[in-house]
């Protein structure tokens, strides 16, 4: 009877031990780790550009309506512009950068 019970006893112990004592280890090492900086840090610019690139095509989407209407003149006005305003920032990008 009692060895049922110091079997489980082990048992749990050691489940608890696997989940518990990495956690425990690992406290001494996090304090001592200074907090990773982001890798990308956007500008005021970058943010005022993605804003514009999700805004622009949602209002044109609600003023042209395209799925009661032709979708070729909403890719034309609501999607096309963006699309060429970022073609045009990633190739002038990398002539800055070369």
């Amino acid at each position: 009877m009692f060895s049922g019970i110091q079997e489980i006893l082990v048992l749990v112990a050691i489940i608890v031990g696997i989940i518990f004592l990495p956690r425990i280890l690992n406290r001494n090492q996090e304090k001592k780790d200074a907090a990773p900086k982001p890798t990308v840090v956007l500008s005021g610019k970058m943010r005022l550009a993605i804003a514009v690139s999700v805004l622009w095509p949602a209002a044109m989407a609600a003023f042209m309506q395209p799925w009661k209407e032709s979708l070729f003149p909403f890719l034309y006005i609501g999607l096309g512009p963006v699309a060429v305003c970022w073609i045009v920032f990633w190739v002038f990008t990398g002539f800055i950068r070369k």
